[in-house]
């Protein structure tokens, strides 16, 4: 069987993944654009949506993905999904360890494929053995339940005190979390996980709706439709639970596939509007990139850790390289183009890769 396509699916992943890298890959983090960095707790800046967006883009995935799962027993669904999990779970670690100068208890065990990998597998399971409404249940639980646990802490929504950071101190210990917030504490914790299995939820329920439809513009008014309640609701619930990154809080949840839902549409009216000719090799370069979205995320991160291994007189690469910048243009532009250039990079490899018809996947 042919595997179908998704054009603006596809468009959506290769503008995620080069937003992705444009925000990790700042020639100094001293000096970025506000929109660029995300909120430093409550709130969220343009930044904190790329993250979700992925999770989103995942579930949107499996829609094709899961037909060929049903056809498989459950040992053998069970294996083909536990293997992926694993696999994303160790090149995360691997590469957040990367360039293996600490020691293996100083390694960081979360981070972003490790999230990653445990939505798509709990995520898989859920889309497989229950149906639309059984989903629903599903996803209101872990919401309301990740709520109702978060308050478990008298201190709920504080860096220091709130339960996601206890329950990963006492699993993990302090020394295999992210210590970027002065403190060990991890934003892809493991139990602000689980809300974040709603987004991956959310985004195979948006393309089914959608593909599935005989009629695209009913099924893309239902999608605005919902897209507006889930951003409704996620505002609402903000007032007694903050939009919150860090914690992957419920609201964030909804905002982030309501929002994710409305880039979808739009991305498909364009696609099939008056200027969708001349819109197609910009579509066609996104496109590109967000073939092989792991193969390119990794690569990503290798490169501008590699630079920073490679002396260039008395400092790194990298350094070298915003320094070039930097001797023409102002702190906040040379960082930015530094990251451009990540981009472009990147993405010219993405373009072989796609010259030669390569698709790396697990």
């Amino acid at each position: 069987m042919v595997k179908q396509r998704f054009q603006a699916l596809d468009v959506m992943r290769g503008l995620t993944l080069a937003l992705m890298i444009l925000v990790n890959t700042p020639g100094s983090w001293e000096f970025v654009y506000a929109p660029l960095l995300h909120a430093d707790w409550h709130g969220a800046t343009p930044t904190d949506f790329v993250f979700p967006f992925f999770m989103f883009i995942v579930g949107s995935a499996m829609y094709f993905s899961v037909r060929g799962l049903s056809q498989l027993t459950f040992a053998d669904q069970t294996k083909k999904i536990l293997r992926r999990v694993a696999l994303l779970f160790l090149i995360g670690v691997l590469l957040s360890a990367y360039p293996f100068t600490e020691s293996l208890d100083q390694w960081r065990v979360m981070g972003v494929l490790q999230r990653i990998a445990l939505a798509y597998g709990f995520a898989a399971f859920i889309i497989l053995y229950f149906g639309f409404t059984g989903r629903v249940v599903i996803s209101t639980l872990l919401l309301v339940g990740y709520w109702g646990l978060l308050n478990l802490s008298a201190d709920p929504y504080s860096v220091e005190h709130n339960i996601v950071r206890q329950f990963d101190l006492a699993v993990l210990g302090g020394s295999h979390l992210w210590q970027g917030k002065g403190m060990p504490f991890d934003p892809e914790g493991i139990l602000s996980t689980f809300p974040s299995i709603v987004n991956v939820i959310i985004g195979f329920e948006a393309t089914r709706v959608l593909l599935a439809s005989e009629d695209k513009e009913k099924a893309l008014s239902k999608l605005f439709i919902a897209a507006l309640a889930l951003v409704g609701a996620a505002l609402l619930w903000s007032s007694v639970f903050p939009i919150n990154k860090s914690l992957w809080t419920s609201p964030f949840v909804l905002l982030t596939c309501g929002v994710a839902i409305l880039m979808l549409i739009l991305l498909v009216k364009l696609e099939r509007s008056a200027i969708g000719s001349s819109i197609k090799p910009v579509y066609h370069v996104f496109e590109i990139i967000g073939k092989n979205p792991l193969f390119i995320y990794v690569l990503a991160a290798l490169l501008a850790n590699t630079l920073y291994l490679i002396p260039i007189g008395d400092q790194s690469a990298y350094t070298a390289l915003y320094a070039a910048f930097r001797s023409f243009a102002d702190p906040y532009l040379a960082s930015l183009l530094f990251a451009l250039l990540q981009v472009a990079v990147l993405w010219f490899v993405a373009w072989v890769l796609h010259k030669r018809n390569i698709i790396i996947s697990l």
